[in-house]
Formats: structure tokens, C-alpha cells, sequence
């Protein structure tokens, strides 16, 4: 049986969450869906997988229903299931910035300049662009688009303040156009209009992301390296299909490598790049300082993987 995964968010008035939860999880659970969905009053943001006829007739639903009937979905093909469970949110923000209510982004309202990957691939080769990585350090860590600025942030709610103290402080920074990207797309339409609100005149995003772009036949992903970080079971997927570049490697041997692991001390549990040779040979531990405390403490509780958004 065909499975698939969907990865979709719009910006939408979403009139009664706790209503809109349970008739959702409702229907995610007659289908026999799995995977992560957040609900607030600003729309909808999620990521489910299930079978082909399955989540078909969840398109079809949401298409259906005049809250989200102009939402877009991005499918990828899969096994099985890319999810352990059904979670099923409710939230401030879709996708958190952390602004204050009156400082908050509409992307309705205000948002960057949407450029298709075709538009996209023809002003990535401009000079003097500014190509800003919109997602988390261990999101960029294994795959970006070249020359990208990456900034080395564990949250999506730290860029108002990076933007702020770094950004706007470049010289000239606020007159150069401004290309910015994420997994999907959602975080750039606020990251995109929180710079068109701080004064940067030539703002512009990834129409539906490094997804949508490693997608489109004209393009085939050119001009990304490595992988693009999902949050599901996958981890990380092809993007560039013409020249691909792993940016990755083993933090043991050094050798070319692409998939995440957590390292085995609870405490830590860092991802890390961790071949399967070098792990049999020295354990799935960051350094011998983990290992060390590892043996020290064996029972250790183990913590949840943090994968953030």
C-alpha cells in the first residue's frame, strides 16, 4: 500500500481553536493519519503521513472547508509512516517569532516579495544579494543554499533579536536585496515581513521553500548543498538532483556523511554526525568526555530529541 507524506501551513482566521482541534483530530484519527499539526488563531501549520487514499481525502477536506480551502500541499512518497503518533496543538503562532501581540506579523498584511524557483535561481546569481538562511543552526548545519548567511541560532524566535544587533548593524545592510528561505516556507513569510517592517527595502522568500524548490523540474534543486532538514523520521532529504554536495562529515574519521544521530549520554543527547563505523568503534557519543560520564551514571534518564521550529 502506497504511503504519503504531506507538509502544509496557511495563514488563516481560525475562529475557535478548541473547536477546530477536536472536529481535526477527529478526522485525522477516522483516516488513520500520523504526524504533527499546530492550530491557532492565525491558521494552521502541520505535517502528517498515511496512506495514498487516506491522505487524499484529508486534502480533499481541508480544500473543502472554507477556512483552508486555499491551502497547498507538499507530498513525498513514502514507505510507511513517518510519524510514531498524532500530536495536535493549540498555540499562540503557528510558527513562533515570540513578537508581542502588537509588534506580530501578519503575513496577510506584510510579507517579502514571493519569488518562484525559477525567480529565485535567477536573483540567487545576482551580485551583491544577501541569501538569509531562515531555520535553526542544526537545520542549516546540514544543508544550505551556496553562500547562504546562516546564522547560528537555536530558535526562530532569536532572529528578531539577531536581526536587530547583527543584522541591521552591517553597513549597508538594509539597501542590498535580501533573498530568504526555509523548510517550507512558513517561517519566512513573517522572517520576511519582520524585515520589511525594520526598514530593509528589497525583501524577498523561497515560494514554498527548499521543499518546492528541490521539486521543480526547471530548477532540480541547483545551487543547494547537502540536505534539507524535515521533521519527521527521514531527518534529512535529496534536494539537489543535478550536482549534489554533501557538506557533512563524520565528526570521528572526517569522511563524507549525512545522518543525524543523538549522541547516547541522556544530558547531552546533542545530533551529531556519527558514521556507523566510527559509532561501532567508539559509541554513539559526542566525545570521550560523554562516553566517560555515560559509564559513570548508566542509568541515566534519557531526554526527549529537541527538534524545534
Amino acid at each position: 500500500m502506497p504511503y504519503e507524506i504531506l507538509l502544509y501551513y496557511l495563514y488563516t482566521d481560525i475562529a475557535d481553536p478548541d473547536d477546530y482541534v477536536a472536529q481535526h483530530r477527529a478526522l485525522c484519527e477516522r483516516l488513520g493519519l500520523l504526524g504533527r499539526i499546530i492550530v491557532a488563531k492565525e491558521g494552521i501549520n502541520g505535517t502528517v503521513s498515511g496512506p495514498a487514499q487516506a491522505t487524499e481525502a484529508y486534502r480533499q477536506a481541508l480544500r473543502a472547508a472554507p477556512e483552508t480551502a486555499e491551502i497547498q500541499f507538499k507530498t513525498d512518497p513514502a514507505p510507511g509512516h513517518a510519524f510514531p503518533k498524532l500530536s495536535i496543538k493549540i498555540r499562540p503562532e503557528i510558527v513562533a517569532l515570540g513578537l508581542s501581540q502588537e509588534d506580530d506579523i501578519d503575513p496577510r498584511q506584510t510579507t517579502g516579495q514571493r519569488l518562484s524557483p525559477e525567480e529565485w535561481q535567477k536573483k540567487m546569481r545576482q551580485e551583491d544579494v544577501l541569501i538569509i538562511d531562515g531555520r535553526n543552526n542544526y537545520e542549516s548545519a546540514l544543508g544550505r543554499f551556496e553562500g547562504a548567511l546562516c546564522p547560528d541560532l537555536d530558535s526562530f524566535r532569536d532572529f528578531p533579536k539577531w536581526i536587530e544587533e547583527e543584522l541591521a548593524a552591517q553597513p549597508g545592510a538594509k539597501d542590498r536585496p535580501i533573498l530568504t528561505y526555509c523548510t517550507g516556507g512558513i517561517r519566512c513569510e513573517k522572517l520576511s515581513g519582520l524585515l520589511v517592517e525594520k526598514g530593509f527595502k528589497d525583501v524577498s522568500q523561497l515560494e514554498g521553500g527548499i521543499v518546492t524548490y528541490g521539486k521543480d523540474p526547471a530548477v532540480q534543486g541547483q545551487g543547494f548543498e547537502g540536505q534539507c532538514y524535515v521533521f519527521d523520521e527521514r531527518i534529512g532529504v535529496p534536494v539537489n538532483s543535478v550536482d549534489p554536495k554533501p557538506i557533512t562529515h563524520c565528526r570521528t574519521c572526517h569522511e563524507p556523511y549525512e545522518n543525524y544521530t543523538n549522541c547516547a549520554y541522556p544530558p547531552c543527547n546533542a545530533q551529531i554526525f556519527l558514521c556507523p563505523e566510527c559509532e561501532a568503534k567508539q559509541g554513539r557519543y559526542c566525545d570521550a568526555a560523554c562516553a566517560d560520564l555515560q559509564s559513570q551514571s548508566p542509568h541515566a534518564p534519557r531526554i526527549k530529541e529537541k527538534k524545534r521550529i
